[in-house]
């Protein structure tokens, strides 16, 4: 079964940058659409962006166009989120989301989240 470990959070001030890790073991992430979501206190589960199995495909919020890049390397079986520009509101907890789609099913798993904090 695969699974999904998310990295790379932490306390940065607003205008700094983070990159976010999305790492697999048990399974081909390659076969996967992965996403990244966000959930701040208080709010529900929010997409933030989402990549492709082949990485030809990507899509961001509008609360995050132009600041967020997303990328996989599916050779390491990872994929990344970049993060520049950051701004308070984009203190959430980060979780990484992989699904795939075959006749009849719908295979999906999450991460167990990372932290990410935007404060001077």
């Amino acid at each position: 079964q695969l699974q999904v470990v998310e990295s790379g959070g932490g306390l940065v001030q607003p205008g700094g940058s983070l990159r976010l890790s999305c790492a697999a073991s048990g399974g081909t992430l390659a076969n996967y659409a992965i996403g990244w979501f966000r959930q701040a206190p208080g709010k529900e589960r929010e997409p933030v962006s989402c990549i492709s199995s082949g990485g030809g495909r990507t899509t961001y919020a509008d609360s995050v166009k132009g600041r967020f890049t997303i990328s996989r390397d599916n050779a390491k079986n990872t994929v990344y989120l970049q993060m520049n520009s950051l701004k308070p509101e984009d203190t959430a907890v980060y979780y990484c989301h992989a699904a795939r789609v075959v006749p009849a099913r719908v295979y999906d798993y999450w991460g167990q989240g990372t932290q990410v904090t935007v404060s001077s």
